[in-house]
């Protein structure tokens, strides 16, 4: 396993001298998915770009946007009497 990470690390250096950042940061993730624990097939085919693609019927603006909800079981406080005034 440390042969493969090493071959990788000089292919992500060659890389990254080339210029060809994309490649070197793919072996890079590679790398450290190996060093996690990860077996070889398993990290040459991982997604590691980071995106995630849109779900189908879920395309237009705002759409990719993140949603806040709530725990399950709560509930909103009760709004206050607006008759009632405060003392000072």
């Amino acid at each position: 396993m440390t042969d493969s990470i090493e071959a990788l690390r000089q292919q992500m250096e060659a890389a990254a001298a080339a210029m060809d950042f994309e490649t070197a940061s793919r072996l890079r993730d590679r790398i450290n998915l190996l060093r996690g624990g990860a077996d070889g097939g398993a990290a040459s085919v991982a997604d590691t770009a980071g995106l995630t693609r849109q779900q189908p019927g879920a395309m237009g603006l705002g759409t990719s946007r993140q949603r806040v909800e709530p725990p399950a079981g709560w509930k909103p406080p009760k709004k206050p009497d607006l008759m009632v005034t405060r003392k000072r």
